[in-house]
């Protein structure tokens, strides 16, 4: 029997702090990205619904594989089984912590 393996990925986006898992990660399709295949959001049997994963899963809905920057990534990590897909806030409460300022082409800047 085959082990499947099972990554939780948390990065940067927009603002938030995104945590998902997927069944395949990678960074050989387009450099400076990193390639999101098969996300997976738990199938909860139960009448509680969690806010945060079903808007993930709205977001995500359709999505067969996402390139995220790879400078956005915080971290990686293999693991045994999926938990809950989250968003948080990207900026600790007491602003003791910021991500890494990145640059976005706006229509006004020079070509």
């Amino acid at each position: 029997m085959s082990k499947e393996n099972i990554y939780k990925v948390i990065f940067h986006n927009q603002g938030k702090i995104y945590e998902v898992y997927a069944k395949s990660v990678h960074h050989d399709a387009m450099f400076g990205f990193i390639e999101i295949e098969d996300i997976i959001f738990g199938e909860r049997s139960t009448v509680v619904v969690d806010p945060t994963e079903e808007s993930l899963k709205t977001e995500f809905e359709g999505v067969e594989r996402s390139f995220v920057p790879m400078h956005s990534i915080i971290r990686i990590d293999e693991v045994k089984k999926e938990g809950t897909a989250k968003i948080t806030e990207g900026v600790a409460k007491d602003g003791n912590v910021m991500p890494f300022p990145v640059y976005t082409k706006t229509d006004g800047d020079l070509k």
